[in-house]
């Protein structure tokens, strides 16, 4: 490997973004592509797929034999609220491979108690965010209700690219958060990518059955990045 290729790669990955190493086995040369660089043809769509599923291996595109070493950050989960589904998804998320953490400033919710296994902050979102800023890899579940704790995070999620937003309410709850969204200067576009009612529409009904469609939207987000969005809608 080139050693400004191998400097480029390991800075990208300290920044948690997803870049991968082409390199041709028949000349040796290789090259670094980083998530949405442009790559035209049979081998871009190769290394769109790699980028979304995560897996590095060898294609063949037009008689050439490329190996695709993918690097992708691990996922992150936040989510907003040490609520009933809080608890339900958390265990899940876990055997998904998501570092799963838990905002609420509510100390009555937030406690070690409920969630002893989950990194929680009895905070503000605002405050835990200014030291532990969300990207592009990150999830962000809204699930309190309550827009004095939801909206910020949101909107730092809206503002940050976080593959996934989601967010618990109705239609006509979502339909107020995205006039309180809008007023503070949160594009319509940005607006229509918040997922609520949250989850996949699977008919959930109970907290752990909620927790379910959320984790399976999420992890559809994940493997369908740079793909058109199909939303779904559970509660």
């Amino acid at each position: 490997m080139d050693p400004l290729h191998l400097k480029k790669l390991n800075a990208e990955r300290r920044t948690r973004r997803a870049v991968m190493l082409v390199t041709d086995l028949g000349d040796g040369r290789d090259r670094i592509v980083r998530e949405g660089d442009v790559v035209g043809g049979a081998l871009g769509e190769a290394i769109g797929e790699t980028f979304r599923s995560g897996r590095s291996g060898s294609v063949e595109v037009e008689g050439r034999t490329f190996f695709l070493n993918v690097h992708i950050p691990h996922p992150r989960l936040v989510v907003i609220g040490a609520v009933h589904i809080s608890q339900a998804l958390a265990p899940m998320a876990k055997l998904a491979g998501f570092d799963m953490e838990i905002i609420d400033p509510r100390t009555a919710f937030a406690s070690k108690e409920r969630f002893p296994d989950v990194p929680l902050f009895a905070e503000w979102p605002e405050v835990v965010l200014k030291d532990r800023p969300l990207d592009t890899y990150t999830a962000l579940a809204a699930v309190t209700h309550d827009p004095k704790i939801d909206d910020f995070a949101l909107k730092a999620a809206l503002e940050t690219g976080c593959f996934y937003v989601g967010a618990l309410g109705s239609r006509k709850t979502h339909a107020s958060r995205g006039e309180r969204l809008a007023a503070m200067g949160v594009g319509a576009e940005a607006i229509a990518r918040i997922h609520s009612p949250i989850g996949l529409n699977i008919g959930a009904a109970s907290p752990a059955e909620i927790a379910v469609a959320v984790l399976a939207q999420i992890i559809q987000a994940l493997r369908s990045r740079g793909m058109a969005e199909t939303k779904g809608e559970a509660a």
